[in-house]
């Protein structure tokens, strides 16, 4: 891509989408966006590892624990980023990300004040509602700064944030959490006498407040590609949701699947090495925390280089294929982890599920920009993860408790929760993907010929 296919112009400024940037802005704008799904995730992870100092002071069971990192994060988060992905449709995606980040840090210090359930239920909402605003509009945003033959690579840079905020989560929040669950209550300044659990809320929210402004003073809005110029309206949208609705089935089908197992996995998998082989919390976290890091980074990346060479080698429906080889790898790898006889093969199989498990990251966003008018793309995201994160965020960690708690009685029995989840989502994946392949590819043929 060249230096001057990028447009834009000085934040605020009524030509904003005419003056040239670098490619080399490009990258500046996808390394803002990644700090910023890097603290999404730090704060979404967290919660795995305080599972026992807030069941122990709420006191609450694993499902109710499952329900605040799953369904009370993902409703919100789902559903309304559909209004706040027409927005970014029609409006500055610049200033809905902005105020998005700020609303979900202050939530998330905010869940330091809760005093009951129902209120660290509410909390969990509302970082939900923040996060809604950042994925769809910057998939969008990054649609327009970068061609076809490059998405799939930039969309994995930006995905890169679901490990690293995962893995800095799990692996900082190791090192505090003997204080945490062992430590006396912490007397600040303004806030009183707090239980550490809740103070580690404060200094993963607050941060995230510089980032906001680093977005709102320092991101531009690149020029909508031509076939998005002009804002659609609901009735198109709907018209290519009808017309490309085997494509996008078979996507939103096939990725919440993977998702599914993958989010309960992450929720779960510090807990399940501490009770399957005695393992302390804190070792867990750190080897599942430096796994997540660093081998879903580069499965990322690898994921995102396959697609890109598939596709400039003719192969329309590349996307697609990398995401079904993601479930078909993940399978034995996951299922051989949760039943492994001694926690050396169990950690052995969970560092290659994080690293060849995980090549569908930035390649799944990449697919929908792929078959999607650029006018529609924020809303086609926000329509994917509504399916996605309800199936998979919502579903994924309460589907293994529930396994665990009514199938198996025991808590001790989480391996085979997980076990059983992985082993049947993740062929029915496999086959939806598929099933899709030809549709899509026809829909990115469709999409090429538009010029969108």
């Amino acid at each position: 891509m060249a230096d001057v296919e990028i447009m834009a112009a000085p934040r605020g400024t009524a030509a904003e989408a005419e003056a040239p940037v670098s490619t080399a802005y490009a990258w500046y704008v996808v390394a803002v966006l990644l700090v910023a799904y890097t603290l999404s995730f730090i704060d979404r992870m967290i919660l795995s590892l305080l599972v026992g100092p807030i069941r122990a002071d709420l006191g609450i069971s694993d499902t109710q624990m499952s329900l605040l990192m799953g369904f009370a994060f993902a409703i919100f988060y789902s559903v309304l980023g559909i209004p706040l992905a027409w927005v970014a449709d029609r409006g500055s995606r610049r200033t809905l990300m902005s105020a998005g980040v700020a609303a979900w840090s202050l939530m998330t210090a905010a869940c330091a004040l809760t005093r009951n359930y129902a209120g660290l239920f509410a909390a969990r909402i509302g970082v939900g509602v923040g996060e809604a605003a950042l994925s769809p509009a910057a998939y969008s945003l990054l649609g327009d700064y970068f061609p076809r033959e490059k998405l799939g690579r930039a969309m994995a840079v930006y995905s890169i944030g679901v490990p690293l905020g995962s893995g800095i989560a799990l692996v900082a929040g190791s090192l505090v959490v003997r204080f945490v669950t062992e430590g006396p209550p912490v007397v600040t300044p303004l806030l009183g006498e707090m239980a550490p659990w809740r103070l580690t809320f404060v200094w993963i929210g607050l941060p995230g407040l510089l980032v906001a402004a680093l977005i709102a003073l320092t991101v531009r809005e690149p020029r909508r590609h031509a076939a998005g110029v002009q804002a659609a309206d609901n009735g198109e949208f709907i018209a290519f949701l009808q017309a490309r609705k085997a494509a996008l089935a078979s996507h939103f089908a096939g990725m919440s699947l993977v998702a599914l197992v993958m989010y309960g996995a992450m929720a779960w998998i510090p807990q399940f090495l501490h009770r399957t082989y005695g393992m302390a919390v804190t070792e867990a976290g750190l080897w599942f925390g430096a796994a997540t890091a660093g081998c879903d980074a580069c499965g990322l990346l690898l994921g995102g280089w396959l697609a890109d060479r598939l596709y400039r080698r003719g192969y329309k429906d590349a996307h697609l294929r990398v995401i079904r080889l993601n479930a078909v790898i993940l399978l034995p790898l996951f299922v051989g982890m949760a039943l492994a006889p001694t926690a050396g093969i169990a950690l052995a199989l969970l560092i290659a599920g994080m690293l060849l498990g995980t090549i569908h990251g930035g390649v799944a966003g990449a697919a929908l920009q792929m078959i999607a008018p650029a006018r529609l793309r924020a809303r086609v995201v926000a329509i994917y993860f509504l399916v996605a994160n309800l199936v998979g965020l919502g579903l994924g960690p309460t589907a293994i408790a529930l396994v665990t708690e009514q199938v198996f009685g025991s808590d001790g029995a989480l391996r085979y929760g997980l076990a059983l989840v992985t082993g049947v989502a993740l062929p029915v994946s496999a086959l939806i993907l598929t099933l899709g392949l030809k549709p899509f590819a026809r829909a990115v043929e469709a999409a090429e010929q538009a010029g969108g």
